[in-house]
């Protein structure tokens, strides 16, 4: 989840702590806000005053700014060690309503438009401004400039300081930003809700507060689950979850969430996307492929920058990370991939150098517009534009037998509808990974499918053996035409590759709720046994399909508990019974009218 950052730049012992406290003297401060509020700011200053001025790089966040006290220092400094051991201003803020801070907090806080200075409006883009404004003028011997990082929670504020930016930002890296809940962010995927990762950073994170704390003090509630499958299997509907041994209504954001099960005017506040016009400061936007949170929110801010400000010093880098991997010191593999490199060590450079540029003038960083590692060949690729312009859309076909191929006609004489079927029952609903699970396994964006490839409510096509390597990359494109004995299903459709030893990788996966396949807003359900088209984005790759592999499809229905249950009828599913849910027979159409399949950008070598 947002917070789950599991890579320490520095121990919190040691010869870091040494370093910051020789190097550096800590204040802390309340920075007072335009309405009054308060907000808890811890400031290492460099000890070495002939070496400056010295510009601020800055993180907000609401996981805390601490440790807290003057004589008490944080391990280490900035967003990689090199910046880390670079004279900054170094600023940590815990924003409103969080740990030290006063004021209350609103869950990824609205942007209001058309504030100024001198009113009492706040919003994250105010409350960066405010807090600026009071650097430049109470902290001796800085530059007039500032920039700012954050990963996953706190890359929002880094993004949500971008529009109306104060002058003196200069450089902003949003990491793993969360940027959309409903469609593709945390919370929400294309309307379908993350029930694992939420339940667990929920009882953490919606602990309500009396006021300023160091400490929240634990979570909502206690719970030890060894098996999460079955856990949530025996839970039930959705709202057991405010039973009184789980939420019993104590999680404000929670019960937010579950009220609002379209893409209303809640989720629609918090998308800070349309508000990204006319932005100023540089931008380095990082992502990483095996992001299981915030994947959607680094491609689609980047996206947004580009149309919105396409003048714009806009850059991303996308590489082979989990949740925040780029942070850690060294990253050579994850879960079956060995990447046959410290892939940190070359984006610490790029990072180092793009704070170093716009706020020391040190030489020009040369970053492309797009620095993406491509998986499979395990090498760094330099783009003038992303996605790139000479990726051909190609798409790839669902055929019988179970055949998966660019070769879009139907069998000779073949007129009447063709499809496959399987049964998807929320009694069983299809794992998210093999195996028992006490809470969400980080590897499953990698994970061996042929547990599910085996099972009869899973559809599995695929290739012929590559007789070359096929490199794809950019975002794919999902289109499934499919029935239902039910008035509503879920649609996960993965991509896989196929090693030659069977081994069948997961390189990209997403879900759909079908009854948003026409608005978000307003679902309609399924006619039964009605041939629906869904068509929807699976976010981007960067993967090349070697020679001897093959390429594999899957389909199914149910994705647990990583996603919550669709009951398979049109209901309200936060409020929906155990009667509510239904067997249903699902169709996946592949024929000369319903030409279902995955479209795949291939580059040309």
């Amino acid at each position: 989840m947002r917070n789950l950052i599991l890579f320490l730049l520095f121990p919190l012992v040691g010869g870091a702590q040494n370093f910051v406290k020789d190097h550096y003297i800590k204040r802390e401060a309340y920075i007072p806000m335009r309405d009054g509020v308060k907000l808890y700011t811890a400031i290492y200053i460099p000890k070495d005053e002939a070496g400056g001025p010295y510009p601020f790089l800055m993180e907000r966040t609401p996981y805390s700014a601490g440790p807290y006290g003057d004589s008490v220092y944080k391990g280490g400094l900035g967003p990689n060690t090199t910046l880390g051991r670079e004279p900054f201003i170094f600023v940590y803020q815990d924003v409103r309503g969080r740990y030290m801070s006063e004021g209350s907090f609103e869950e990824m806080t609205p942007h209001k438009e058309g504030k100024k200075p001198g009113d009492n409006q706040t919003d994250e883009s105010s409350d960066t401004w405010d807090t600026v404004d009071w650097l430049l003028r109470n902290i001796r011997n800085n530059n007039g400039r500032v920039g700012i990082w954050g990963i996953s929670y706190p890359g929002f504020y880094a993004s949500a300081s971008l529009p109306d930016a104060h002058p003196a930002i200069k450089a902003v890296s949003p990491q793993a930003p969360v940027t959309d809940e409903f469609i593709g962010d945390d919370a929400n995927h294309n309307g379908a809700f993350f029930l694992l990762d939420n339940f667990d950073f929920d009882n953490f994170f919606d602990v309500k507060r009396p006021g300023p704390v160091r400490d929240y003090g634990g979570n909502i509630f206690n719970v030890n689950i060894q098996d999460a499958y079955q856990f949530f299997l025996d839970l039930g509907p959705l709202k057991n979850t405010n039973k009184p041994e789980y939420f019993n209504n104590k999680g404000k954001i929670w019960n937010e969430y579950l009220q609002h099960s379209t893409y209303d005017g809640y989720w629609q506040a918090r998308n800070i996307r349309p508000h990204l016009k006319n932005i100023r400061p540089a931008v380095l936007m990082v992502g990483g492929w095996f992001d299981a949170e915030d994947m959607f929110g680094a491609l689609r801010t980047y996206e947004a920058i580009e149309k919105q400000s396409p003048h714009n010093d806009n850059h991303l880098v996308m590489g082979p990370w989990t949740h925040g991997g780029w942070a850690a010191g060294n990253w050579n593999r994850y879960g079956v991939l060995d990447f046959g490199q410290n892939v940190n060590e070359y984006y610490h450079i790029l990072e180092t150098k793009f704070f170093d540029h716009y706020l020391k003038d040190s030489l020009d960083p040369g970053l492309s517009e797009a620095t993406v590692f491509e998986t499979g060949s395990n090498e760094w690729k330099h783009y003038d534009t992303w996605p790139p312009a000479g990726a051909v859309p190609t798409k790839f076909y669902l055929h019988a037998g179970r055949v998966l191929s660019t070769e879009s006609k139907a069998a000779p004489g073949k007129t009447a509808a063709a499809y496959d079927e399987y049964i998807s029952d929320p009694a069983h609903p299809v794992p998210y990974i093999d195996g028992v699970r006490g809470g969400r396994d980080n590897q499953y964006v990698v994970a061996d499918q042929r547990f599910a490839a085996g099972r009869s409510d899973v559809l599995a096509y695929q290739t012929d053996t590559l007789k070359r390597d096929l490199d794809v990359t950019g975002r794919l494109k999902a289109d499934i035409f499919l029935s239902s004995t039910g008035t509503d299903a879920d649609l996960v459709v993965k991509l896989i590759d196929v090693l030659p030893d069977g081994y069948q990788r997961l390189v990209r996966a997403e879900v759909f709720r079908c009854k948003f396949r026409h608005n978000f807003e307003k679902p309609e359900p399924l006619a039964p046994g009605k041939v629906e088209e869904v068509v929807y984005d699976m976010n981007e790759i960067a993967h090349s399909f070697k020679r001897g592999h093959r390429i594999m499809v899957q389909v199914q229905s149910s994705w647990f508990p990583l996603v919550d249950l669709n009951p398979q009828t049109f209901v309200n599913i936060p409020t929906c019974t155990a009667t509510d849910f239904r067997k249903a027979t699902i169709r996946v159409y592949h024929d000369r009218a319903h030409l279902s399949g995955i479209t795949l950008p291939v580059v040309e070598r």
